[in-house]
């Protein structure tokens, strides 16, 4: 994350008429990468279209290797003037005093956009933007890659200039120069171990430092490596691609630390720092690039989308209104009014715009997977999961590179227990896609211990468990590892790698080591009907490890409700954090929450727990 960006703020409306009143001719131009939506002509529209593909073709010259590409669209919305910039820019920018900014680029799970001054000024006006396009190409890498070596590259490129015929990569940044001139820099080994819970990449001074060595580091390296003809970034990348420990990775790749410490030093305080430029192959072809003049409504359809990710919902509110007044099917606003609600909790009314979206264009991947997903939020009739189910296979098969689509199926089928092994292959997919995102890890861990897989689950939440970025997620990931190391012990005392015991391993237990616990030989359940919810309280809560048997008290109703596997129940908090370790045996008396669970075909057998949603 950019250090320069600031966090987009929800803000109070401003007026957006004068912008439509005062008739704009926008435009847009495609790339086979980009889309570019300008007030100015289809000449600036190419010029920026044609930048951003050079500037992707360097990077892929750099690391060719990488898979670079995005499953989510990337949209640039090259703005001529300060007028019309200041109606889509976030409100924290437009305070008196505040920073003022040429571009700055807009990250979400669905969609990318970039927001540029075409008259910007300064040396270096789309720095942020650079910055955080290097981290979107890098987040394939996530997984592995360390994070000085992250920030590092991305202030690297930050102060690309892209010109006619070339693009100049590694100018110096005058800022980092100055700090570490001023200031004695990390130990090269701790630089190498700062992760995201380090105070050196928190801290503003200490933060600075991480940022401006990591700068030098990688400059000093690339520079040395071109001139010389080696090649120790690249060694060490690979090193650390095959999860080398980041200090012996280093010096395998650079040699002794010490001596690269003192070279950096020295580095940072000359007078000439040297740059290359790379000359841009011939497949940044113009003719590749498709042009089309924007009605209003669809240019306006746009910026709502935007000012609805930056958070100016009455901004976006208000040209949304407009746009639906005069074209009830048009499938962006309808889309972009599907988010709002979502967002602002009415789900109901999400839904019913998303499935309008569906129904006006079947080819939007968006609408269909946002149609889906929010649907699984509540409660489903039969006919409404195999409609889910379809949105869903409708999506991945119109955009295969969008991962939360492959995680919401891997999640739909496996809280039917249905189609596990596919289910696991799609969450597999949605990380393979999007190494750092941690719920897709968590939802494979849930999949397998559904599948009886519970030691599987265990690595897949230990290789989550070293991505975790904040407190909250180090802790979800925590108390998941704990049920699935539980459920794995019980399972290997079992001597069953099926998750039940048979009839001679269930005496030889209890024969021998009567405190284990046992695991009850039921009969298969067979679910009836569509999935239910309750909101109540949870009473009577006994366990018979691995079942668990309680009761949800809701006003003058009391629901009994059963699982055979605790360990494979998902647990989660809504608005607040647990401290500790949950312990579902002891933990969950008198406690509110939200239960999902499905009804038996079998009379006799009381419904099954499908998830429980702890409340404060």
């Amino acid at each position: 994350m950019s250090k320069r960006l600031f966090l987009l703020l929800p803000i109070l409306a401003t007026v957006l008429a004068a912008a439509r009143d005062k008739a704009e001719n926008w435009t847009e131009v495609r790339s086979p990468h980009f889309t570019v939506v300008t007030n100015s002509n289809e000449k600036e529209g190419r010029r920026v279209a044609d930048q951003f593909e050079r500037m992707r073709s360097a990077f892929q010259a750099a690391f060719p290797n990488l898979q670079i590409d995005t499953g989510s669209p990337i949209v640039v919305l090259a703005i001529k003037d300060d007028k019309t910039f200041k109606t889509l820019e976030p409100e924290a920018y437009l305070a008196k005093g505040s920073l003022k900014v040429g571009g700055l680029f807009m990250r979400a799970p669905d969609e990318n956009y970039v927001l540029m001054r075409l008259d910007a000024e300064g040396d270096h006006p789309y720095a942020v933007v650079y910055h955080e396009y290097t981290h979107l190409l890098l987040s394939k890498a996530a997984e592995w890659i360390p994070l000085w070596l992250n920030e590092g590259l991305a202030e690297f490129y930050q102060n690309t200039e892209i010109n006619e015929k070339d693009v100049s990569l590694g100018k110096p940044s005058l800022e980092n120069i100055q700090l570490l001139r001023q200031n004695k820099m990390l130990p090269l080994p701790t630089l190498f171990t700062v992760d995201a819970s380090s105070p050196y990449y928190h801290e503003e001074n200490k933060g600075s430092i991480f940022y401006a060595e990591s700068w030098a580091l990688v400059h000093y390296l690339m520079e040395t490596d071109r001139q010389q003809k080696t090649h120790r970034l690249t060694d060490y990348w690979d090193l650390m691609a095959n999860r080398t420990e980041p200090v012996s990775a280093a010096t395998q790749a650079f040699g002794d630390l010490n001596r690269l410490q003192a070279t950096v030093d020295a580095y940072v305080h000359q007078e000439n720092y040297l740059y290359v430029k790379v000359p841009i192959s011939a497949e940044v072809a113009p003719s590749t690039f498709t042009v089309s003049a924007l009605a209003a409504a669809q240019a306006d359809a746009v910026r709502a989308d935007f000012l609805a990710y930056n958070g100016r919902t009455a901004d976006a509110q208000a040209l949304l209104d407009r746009i639906l007044q005069e074209d009830p099917k048009n499938v962006s606003a309808q889309e972009t009014m599907g988010f709002i609600a979502f967002r602002q909790g009415r789900v109901d009314e999400a839904r019913k715009r998303y499935a309008e979206a569906v129904q006006l264009d079947s080819q939007s991947f968006l609408a269909h997977y946002y149609f889906a997903a929010i649907s699984m939020n509540g409660p489903l009739a039969a006919a409404d999961e195999a409609q889910v189910e379809s949105s869903l296979r409708s999506a991945i098969k119109l955009n295969p590179s969008f991962a939360p689509t492959y995680d919401r199926l891997a999640v739909f089928l496996g809280m039917r227990s249905r189609h596990l092994e596919e289910a696991r292959l799609m969450g597999v997919k949605a990380v393979s896609l999007e190494p750092a995102n941690i719920g897709y890890r968590m939802n494979v861990a849930n999949v397998l211990m559904a599948a009886g897989k519970p030691q599987s689950a265990v690595e897949v939440l230990r290789a989550a468990a070293k991505l975790a970025k904040t407190p909250q997620e180090t802790q979800a990931v925590d108390n998941m590892l704990m049920n699935a190391q539980e459920y794995a012990a019980a399972q290997a005392r079992s001597g069953d790698q099926s998750g039940h015991l048979t009839n001679g391993a269930l005496r030889e237990q209890a024969a021998s080591a009567p405190d284990v616990p046992q695991w009850s030989h039921r009969k298969e359940f067979v679910p009836s009907g569509p999935h239910r919810f309750v909101v109540g309280v949870l009473k009577g809560v006994h366990c018979d490890a691995p079942n668990l048997d309680l009761t949800v008290t809701a006003g003058a109703k009391t629901l009994a409700l059963h699982t055979d596997n605790y360990y494979k129940l998902p647990f989660t908090a809504l608005n607040f954090q647990p401290t500790g370790d949950l312990k579902p045996c002891h933990d969950l008396e008198n406690r509110p929450a939200k239960v999902e669970y499905v009804e038996s075909a079998d009379k006799a057998d009381p419904p099954h727990l499908i998830a429980i949603e702890l409340y404060k």
